[in-house]
């Protein structure tokens, strides 16, 4: 059992239509897995930032918030899967808000494996051999985008277009969530200065 906490991830990011449908039909997905998934991400991502070769990284590690850097890859990931299961609610979608997060972590896996190695090897790059840091880079992103897909698609069973349709929609829906919270959010915080100015303007005249 506890093998197929490493055996059925590493399936699945090489034979994805049938690990997204076992995901679905015979309950094979993990939550450790997927919670594992974004926590290594985020690591990566702060990582990255910190030991990257100089050639690869603009980045002053003094000026990295590891706090920012966990939202900037945790709250995206959050907002897409309930963003998703609202959409796709609406859209006869047979996809489980559990499931749409057990697709969406385990779609991160290629990230992980392709960044661990990729960071180490930059620190030994000469110029000429950048290039390869951004196209493996970049293949672990459309890996994970292409997993995302098919994820999306196995779990709300959808034809093709229906899953772009979506996915689109996910996005736009997760625009405006973050819209109405900095809307919110900036209301609170007139409210608040409000109730404080009148607060200290009672404590003044008394």
């Amino acid at each position: 059992m506890k093998r197929d906490y490493i055996k059925f991830p590493l399936h699945l990011i090489f034979h994805p239509v049938d690990a997204f449908w076992d995901l679905k039909s015979d309950n094979r997905g993990k939550m450790a897995v997927a919670y594992t998934a974004l926590a290594l991400v985020i690591i990566m991502m702060i990582l990255q930032k910190e030991y990257a070769g100089f050639l690869v990284n603009d980045v002053d590690p003094r000026t990295i918030n590891s706090l920012v850097e966990m939202a900037t890859v945790a709250v995206p990931f959050f907002l897409w899967c309930i963003a998703n299961w609202a959409v796709t609610t609406l859209m006869e979608g047979e996809g489980k808000l559990r499931e749409i997060f057990l697709a969406t972590g385990y779609s991160l896996i290629p990230v992980v494996l392709i960044y661990v190695p990729m960071i180490v090897i930059s620190r030994f790059m000469v110029q000429e051999e950048t290039s390869f840091y951004y196209l493996f880079n970049s293949i672990a992103f459309l890996w994970f985008m292409l997993l995302l897909f098919i994820g999306m698609m196995t779990v709300h069973q959808y034809t093709v277009f229906k899953t772009s349709l979506t996915m689109l929609l996910t996005v736009i829906v997760m625009g405006i969530i973050i819209f109405l919270g900095a809307l919110v959010f900036s209301m609170l915080q007139q409210l608040y200065e409000f109730g404080y100015n009148i607060y200290r303007e009672l404590i003044f005249r008394t």
